[in-house]
């Protein structure tokens, strides 16, 4: 009897694993029609061997390698001339009447983009407008009565949940890969305004541009960036939520561009010894450590060393929230913004300006220090009226060396440091004499200018000053 009864739960176990796991065949019968190749075409001018052996001279001991086995590129000695580059993605398809999402970099420089439907049918496509700054882009074919997609609410996932990839890796026509949330809100470099779903599914080259579906058979996001070493799939995808894609979308198609709101602040995150020194019961928000003057933050009365607590009614967690916030708010709107400022919350109206792709941040040199003696492992130096001037600055004191507990908080030589707790400083003296006022173990935010930059940095007095 009980060999009976070990022989059941040995195979009700593995059915009920297997039960558990989910079945993705009706999501991709009912949605991959709806998804498309996409294939592009440049003509470039340049010589593709060039970038591998430039001005390859036929004495060359690579010349007769290279002339046998790229026959696309028989005289390597030879100039530029012009050839035709070609690109694999996907896309998806939004509207009955043909238009189709992907990204920016699967159709930017294309002279010909063209698009292959799962019946087979081709179509030339018309880019109606790409935005590079969330890698989104919108095409449109002339076709009707086609399939679409429906978009779900990335806001509703789940870290764990599984999604479903579908896409043209490495030419591979409508390739199901599956996954799960890994993360949501990743910040990627130089992709602020772009809150990333995380995932393991996999995705590589060709599938950029496809959609990412919830099990329910809704889009997501749009597979846009891989983390590799390799150039192929590690585990680490990247989605831009179809929320953020869907608004870019829609501006495009009846604008042809995209317009986003700027305030005029550079901020930093607030690490949890930055909240103590300011007094915040905990580390949220985005610290402003510079202000544009007579920009639209300066003429709300925003300060450097405010916190942002709030912006237009919605939270700002953290600093990578604001500027998606910000650059999502219509320029010209008048919305109310929530500070922290000497303890305590306050709050303000600023008027949003339009950000354009034409505002650069400008780089400022120090002038070369006199090396003096300091404390708490800082070497100080008074700066001099041109020192002040080129650094566009009315005060400050220059870091000549680091060491010790100032090296440990992450200060570096050729620092200038402009403000303590939001005081200004304006000579190694008083600079001293305020350091020195405070107890051992009190943790102190540090406004430094750091090249053409300005950043707090918490600084904990260890009483050996």
């Amino acid at each position: 009897m009980f060999r009976y009864f070990a022989l059941v739960l040995c195979l009700l176990v593995p059915v009920q694993a297997a039960a558990q796991l989910p079945d993705f065949t009706e999501l991709v019968e009912k949605q991959g029609a709806a998804v498309v190749n996409i294939s592009t075409t440049q003509t470039a001018s340049r010589n593709p061997l060039a970038r591998q052996l430039p001005q390859l001279d036929e004495n060359d001991p690579f010349y007769e390698f290279f002339r046998r086995f790229m026959p696309n590129n028989p005289n390597p000695g030879q100039g530029p001339r012009e050839f035709q580059a070609q690109s694999l993605g996907s896309g998806f398809i939004i509207s009955a009447d043909g238009y189709i999402l992907t990204n920016a970099h699967v159709v930017d420089g294309a002279d010909e983009v063209n698009v292959k439907l799962t019946d087979k049918r081709e179509f030339k496509a018309k880019v109606v407008g790409t935005d590079r700054r969330t890698d989104v882009a919108l095409i449109k074919i002339d076709a009707g009565g086609l399939p679409i997609v429906r978009f779900g609410d990335p806001n509703r996932l789940k870290v764990g949940e599984w999604v479903v990839a579908i896409g043209s890796p490495f030419g591979f026509e409508n390739t199901v890969t599956a996954g799960i949330v890994s993360a949501k809100g990743r910040s990627l470099p130089q992709e602020n305004f772009v809150p990333f779903i995380q995932t393991d599914v996999a995705v590589n080259p060709g599938n950029s541009g496809g959609p990412l579906f919830n099990l329910r058979g809704e889009v997501v996001g749009i597979n846009s960036q891989i983390y590799s070493r390799t150039g192929g799939f590690m585990g680490l995808s990247f989605a831009i939520p179809i929320d953020v894609a869907n608004d870019i979308a829609q501006q495009l198609r009846t604008t042809g561009k995209v317009t986003r709101g700027r305030i005029g602040v550079v901020i930093q995150p607030v690490t949890r010894e930055l909240a103590d020194g300011f007094g915040l019961p905990k580390p949220q928000g985005a610290l402003v450590n510079s202000v544009e003057k007579g920009g639209p933050a300066d003429k709300a009365g925003i300060e450097a060393g405010d916190v942002i607590l709030r912006f237009d009614g919605k939270p700002v967690n953290s600093s990578e929230d604001l500027p998606r916030i910000v650059g999502g708010t219509k320029p010209g709107s008048r919305v109310a913004i929530q500070v922290w400022r000497s303890k305590s919350a306050r709050d303000l109206q600023v008027t949003v300006a339009e950000l354009t792709d034409e505002r650069a941040a400008r780089q400022a040199r120090g002038g070369k220090p006199q090396p003096q003696a300091g404390r708490f492992g800082m070497g100080l130096v008074d700066l001099s009226e041109a020192q002040r001037k080129e650094l566009k600055v009315e005060g400050g004191v220059l870091l000549d060396s680091v060491q010790g507990a100032a090296a440990q908080a992450g200060l570096r030589r050729g620092d200038v440091i402009l403000a303590v707790n939001n005081q200004d400083i304006r000579s190694v003296e008083q600079f001293l004499q305020l350091m020195g006022g405070f107890e051992k173990g009190r943790i102190v935010a540090l406004l430094v200018r750091r090249g053409g930059n300005s950043l707090y940095i918490p600084f904990r007095i260890d009483g050996n000053g």
